[in-house]
């Protein structure tokens, strides 16, 4: 397998079939599912201990990574089934939880060892929040869940894993991992896997408002919570990551990023903290004014081909809730280091970036004047991004290494509390 490019949907599936043909009865490959257009959702399973690990891969479409971790540990195990062995478990892999907003984010390959950041966003694809398959419909919600979700659930009360593992791969920022409860000495090793490989960690997450940080770079969540879990846009649904805790499961998130940014591990306190915050929320107001100046009231009346309806809807949706999410930084306490608001920096300038690398992939065949516009947009936004946060690319060996590193050591230290 490279460890320098991501994995496709044909891809997983191709290398997790010659990774099962390479090491029968050590590796098996079956479909635990189907996407909502069909697509098998395949897992890949090592080892035959009587515990059970399980790792998600692809549950957002715009993050490929998760994939090739995935594979990675798998090839790790096939080659040394003796690691499996000694922590009496069998490790499952869920290799890309949706197939198909994945293949709608394909197209675009890192060429180390310097990659666009414009062309990476050219070819996103982040679905809007109900469609994404980590949340499941919000308690009293009509929608019915997703098939993918539904796979994932029957998974969890199938394995009763004693370690979820959710892989995630942010675009440009630091990493960060969140966990269900506490792991003694988890923390500290989860840092000192991002020192070895060069990752800068982010100081305070602004990802998981209602978690409580252990700085740097870990997010708990609080005793006493409910399965609901809320975005920064108000967005709540309950969550396939708080879903196993009626096991006694503890999932890890585990979030590496594809452009390091050194200002987010900046643990001083912010000088002015009540400036900072206006200025990211300012700023984020300013750049959806443009995108709806672009789109002049009229985005959701202009056609677009049905495969590409989602790109629309998941723009729209981040244009809509833009407000929202600057009220929720502004209502947050007065307090943070300079990472924090440098995290925050880079949210106010992702969320109207991807929506307008969106929708202009989305009009580009129907609209091509505004679809130029928005082409426009996503070039200069790039390079202010570039010039104001320097973002230095993060080799895909060292993002996957990331991953691996911490699934293996946390995998460790749950199978060493076993009775």
């Amino acid at each position: 397998m490279r460890t320098s490019s991501y994995p496709t949907v044909v891809d997983l599936e191709r290398q997790a079939r010659a990774l099962a043909a390479a090491a029968p009865g050590a590796i098996s490959l079956r479909a635990a599912g189907a996407s909502r257009a069909g697509r098998p959702l395949w897992l890949l399973s090592a080892g035959h201990g009587d515990r059970h690990m399980l790792t998600v891969a692809g549950a957002h479409a715009n993050e490929p990574v998760g994939g090739a971790s995935a594979l990675r540990l798998a090839t790790v195990f096939a080659r040394r089934p003796q690691l499996l062995r000694r922590l009496g478990c069998a490790w499952h892999f869920l290799l890309c939880l949706d197939p198909d907003g994945a293949r709608l984010n394909e197209g675009w390959q890192p060429e180390e060892p310097a990659p666009s950041l414009e062309e990476c966003h050219l070819r996103l694809y982040r679905p809007a929040f109900a469609r994404q398959p980590e949340s499941l419909p919000a308690l009293g919600e009509s929608r019915p869940p997703m098939p993918e979700s539904a796979t994932l659930v029957r998974l969890l009360d199938e394995l009763r894993p004693a370690a979820q593992f959710t892989l995630h791969g942010i675009e440009f920022g630091g990493a960060f991992a969140m966990m269900t409860r506490p792991l003694p000495g988890a923390g500290e090793a989860f840092r000192g896997s991002a020192a070895l490989l060069d990752v800068p960690l982010d100081d305070h997450p602004c990802d998981g408002p209602d978690w409580r940080p252990d700085r740097p770079g870990l997010l708990l969540l609080p005793d006493g919570r409910a399965g609901s879990e809320r975005d920064p846009s108000g967005f709540v649904a309950e969550s396939t990551w708080l879903y196993p805790r009626r096991h006694g499961t503890l999932t890890t998130l585990i979030e590496a990023p594809a452009w390091g940014v050194a200002a987010v591990a900046d643990p001083r306190p912010a000088t002015d903290p009540e400036r900072a915050v206006a200025g990211i929320g300012g700023l984020l107001l300013a750049r959806n004014r443009d995108l709806a100046a672009v789109l002049d009231g009229r985005a959701d009346t202009r056609p677009v081909p049905e495969e590409l309806a989602p790109l629309r809807d998941a723009a729209l949706e981040l244009v809509d809730v833009a407000p929202s999410v600057a009220a929720t930084w502004a209502a947050e306490e007065r307090s943070g280091s300079r990472g924090h608001y440098a995290t925050l920096g880079i949210a106010a300038r992702r969320i109207p970036l991807r929506a307008a690398a969106m929708m202009r992939r989305a009009l580009a065949g129907t609209d091509p004047g505004t679809a130029e516009a928005l082409g426009d947009l996503v070039r200069e936004w790039c390079r202010e991004l570039e010039k104001a946060y320097s973002p230095r690319w993060v080799p895909v060996s060292a993002q996957t290494g990331l991953h691996v590193r911490t699934m293996l050591d946390i995998g460790r230290r749950v199978c060493a509390e076993r009775p």
